[in-house]
């Protein structure tokens, strides 16, 4: 396999296309977004049990940070503001998305990848997208599907729609589902399922991975031996295998450097690992000491090694700036029952963080976040707050461009934290569960609002990070004077639309 994306890289670059000589001080630049891995999953960040040495090589050669965070929670919030630059909840309908779900992004505001292709670069997004396809009533997966990632920045698109728990179970290439055959159209539903179509619910003797006890939600079409959220018929020839997802995914990725070598090029790498359904491929079956959600990681730092490794064989390695993150905090058991939770072998996904996946607590948005870019940033660490927000901002101002008046709102530019010339980063910000629940971060303090979810204090909560990282200890009853402080900041940063 990995002869087979080298040898990809080879060829595609004498295909490359030639860039003109002002874009040569321009770095290429990469992102490489992992899916619910925790701020503990890998070797860097102190994991002992789940071999990860090409994340770990990033962590040792660059900028490790131990203060990152998403703005979310959960998937779709986080990435729409990876690109956009604007808190997701400020923005209503944002929430996790079905499969089917119309795009949420507005094609007529700057985005990340907008803005860096205004810079002269080439952008592609390859992996996990999540973000909706089509105009209202979602997409024609049948023709052409638009708005879409193209219509948003991106020059090149080959993504899964959404999760790999929900229908449809196809790649979109740019416009189309891939290996579409016309004479199978494909049809989906979050409503009803199709007739004569297998379902978890009515056929669980056809599921190869059972569902965790009292789900309802992954009980549809069974595909690949797998039920999925909502149903679909039809593309049989164009189904994703999960087990070769992450190699497809990879190869589609390491050619995407390759072709643009003369660059330069953005790339998000937005990996299907570790998210549900974990089914590694052959040959990283067992090679954790934690079951099948460490196996998927190490497949996943198999596909960091592969980029890594092509960056080196076409010398773009000193003119690559590489940053590894994650979406969202890890969830142990999502929905099946693939002996995760039982197989953890003393393994802690969130480190010494309380909560993970939809959880306001640093376990839910702190991920890990690791910067490259040999001869420009120092190894090291960094306890600069950062987010996955700030990308907007920072990489305009490596690039030289000025963002719109009105887009990106919340971004902020932190191009000298995340190349380590200051450990002075965001002196607040705004977390997210990715449902209700906020959190506000100034400096080492930390709100957690009054609200409905049972899971917190409907007092509030407040916590001294510097003393209790794992939030374990809610100063909230004896420091109401900093309770109140908190409280005030964070209405004025909810009512004024854009960070201070």
């Amino acid at each position: 396999m990995k002869q087979l994306l080298v040898t990809l890289a080879l060829l595609g670059t004498m295909a490359t296309r030639i860039w003109g000589a002002d874009t040569v001080a321009k770095p290429n630049i990469i992102v490489i977004l992992a899916d619910d891995l925790g701020f503990g999953d890998t070797g860097c960040y102190g994991a002992t049990k789940i071999p990860t040495p090409n994340i770990d090589q990033l962590g040792r050669e660059g900028l490790r940070f131990t203060d990152a965070h998403a703005t979310s929670a959960t998937c779709t919030p986080s990435r729409y503001a990876l690109l956009t630059g604007q808190y997701p909840w400020r923005r209503p309908g944002t929430g996790v998305l079905s499969g089917n779900a119309a795009l949420i992004i507005n094609p007529e505001h700057a985005t990340l990848p907008s803005i860096l292709r205004g810079a002269g670069y080439r952008t592609g997004i390859v992996g996990k997208w999540h973000l909706g396809l089509g105009g209202p009533g979602g997409p024609d997966w049948n023709g052409d599907i638009r708005p879409g990632p193209l219509e948003v920045g991106f020059d090149y698109a080959f993504i899964q729609p959404a999760t790999g728990d929900r229908v449809p179970c196809v790649y979109v290439e740019d416009h189309h589902v891939a290996g579409l055959d016309p004479k199978d159209p494909i049809r989906v539903s979050y409503d009803k399922p199709f007739p004569n179509e297998p379902t978890g619910r009515k056929n669980p003797e056809l599921v190869t991975m059972h569902t965790k006890k009292g789900d309802k939600g992954h009980s549809g079409t069974i595909l690949d031996g797998i039920a999925r959220i909502g149903y679909m018929t039809g593309g049989r020839a164009a189904y994703w295998k999960d087990a070769t997802k992450a190699e497809v995914l990879t190869a589609k990725a390491v050619n995407f450097i390759a072709q643009n070598s003369n660059g330069p090029f953005f790339l998000e790498f937005a990996a299907h690992d570790p998210h549900v359904p974990r089914v590694p491929a052959p040959q990283f079956v067992g090679k954790s000491g934690c079951g099948v959600r460490g196996d998927v990681i190490v497949e996943f730092d198999w596909s960091v090694g592969q980029i890594l490794d092509t960056l080196r064989q076409l010398h773009l390695t000193t003119n690559t700036l590489v940053i590894l993150t994650s979406d969202n905090g890890p969830v142990i058991q999502d929905g099946y029952d693939d002996g995760a939770q039982m197989n953890l072998n003393g393994h802690t996904p969130a480190g010494p963080l309380r909560g993970g996946k939809y959880s306001v607590y640093e376990g839910g948005t702190r991920v890990p976040f690791l910067v490259s870019w040999p001869g420009r940033v120092s190894p090291g660490v960094s306890d600069a707050l950062v987010s996955l927000v700030d990308f907007t901002a920072s990489f305009a101002a490596l690039t030289g461009q000025t963002i719109p008046a009105g887009d990106a709102p919340d971004s902020r530019n932190l191009l000298a934290a995340l190349l380590g010339e200051t450990r002075k980063g965001r002196d607040t910000l705004v977390e997210h569960d990715g449902m209700s629940m906020l959190g506000f971060r100034d400096g080492q303090w930390k709100l957690i609002q009054p609200g409905a979810a049972r899971r917190y204090d409907s007092e509030g909560e407040l916590y001294d990070l510097a003393h209790d990282l794992g939030e374990t200890n809610n100063l909230q009853p004896i420091r109401p004077e900093m309770n109140g402080k908190l409280a005030g900041e964070l209405k004025a940063e909810t009512n004024q639309g854009r960070a201070k």
